[in-house]
């Protein structure tokens, strides 16, 4: 077995109103080097990483049995260098990265001939929803919905010409409190004008009308008007964006991390004024990745 890397993007998913179904991917990464080896050995070079004491402890050796014992696979043991610039509970798809990077493994390693849709319905039963794996699988702005069967349609979007710029905190905050919050049903009402709002919201990024796209995107009214109170800067933070120019500023993710979308002629800009506002958060401007997981 020749060694071999896979790398995955981060994700920043929901996109406002576009709950548990749109998300877009980005340029942080997690990396895996994958060597033939004695014994299996896990090695993290990241401080971003958890720690953990044995390899069968690690989050991404447990997804590689799970789907290895899913197609009866007997892997040969591998070393696996594990980079990551992907903070953890921050609601930028660390968890979705390790499924899908997992996944790729066992497909090499295993030559299962995975296509994209197998691996992306693979990842979404384990992860559960798929606006996250879905945009680091395929690359940026991706739609996605799982169907009654729990069969997965996805689709991705012509590349739009958009910037962002990240707002992460330092404290973590788990999928399941975020969702705790949420309400278990909606009203008619309140589900036909939410999905009409993500309907405008994506027909503006169409049409390049980012500013309303902007606007949209910052009328959610499905998650977001709930999970804003564990948010503390919430308010601040879309205030002061845009009010430096940002087209719209959400929550990533489950949180806590929040994220504007800019023009890329402003986002240097907005990064250094929104630093300055914001002196206890790691502000920083990224880019949208169109290429999805690669492996090379």
């Amino acid at each position: 077995m020749r060694s071999f890397q896979i790398i995955v993007p981060a994700t920043s998913a929901n996109m406002g109103p576009g709950f548990d179904s749109i998300g877009v991917s980005l340029n942080r990464y997690l990396t895996l080097q994958i060597e033939r080896n004695d014994t299996w050995e896990l090695i993290q070079t990241s401080s971003l990483l958890p720690k953990v004491t044995h390899y069968k402890e690690h989050f991404i050796y447990q997804t590689i049995k799970q789907i290895s014992e899913l197609y009866d696979l007997e892997l040969p043991p591998c070393k696996l260098t594990i980079n990551s610039q992907i903070p953890l509970a921050r609601g930028l798809g660390s968890s979705a990265s390790a499924i899908l990077a997992s996944i790729e493994l066992v497909n090499k390693i295993g030559d299962l001939h995975l296509t994209k849709n197998e691996k992306l319905e693979l990842a979404t039963g384990i992860e559960g929803h798929p606006d996250n794996v879905a945009p680091a699988l395929f690359g940026g702005f991706v739609l996605s919905l799982q169907k009654e069967d729990h069969t997965i349609e996805a689709l991705q979007l012509q590349k739009i010409p958009l910037d962002v710029v990240t707002y992460i905190p330092s404290f973590e905050l788990s999928t399941e409190q975020a969702r705790s919050v949420l309400p278990s049903h909606y009203d008619r009402n309140v589900a036909t004008l939410g999905s009409g709002i993500s309907n405008m919201m994506i027909a503006s990024l169409m049409i390049e009308d980012y500013e309303r796209a902007g606007q949209f995107m910052e009328q959610d009214i499905f998650h977001e008007p709930f999970r804003k109170k564990l948010l503390p800067d919430y308010d601040m933070i879309r205030y002061e964006a845009k009010q430096n120019g940002a087209y719209g500023t959400i929550i990533s993710g489950a949180g806590p991390t929040m994220i504007s979308f800019v023009s890329p002629n402003k986002s240097k800009e907005i990064t250094r004024r929104m630093a300055k506002v914001l002196p206890n958060y790691q502000v920083e401007a990224l880019q949208i990745d169109y290429d999805g997981l690669r492996v090379l």
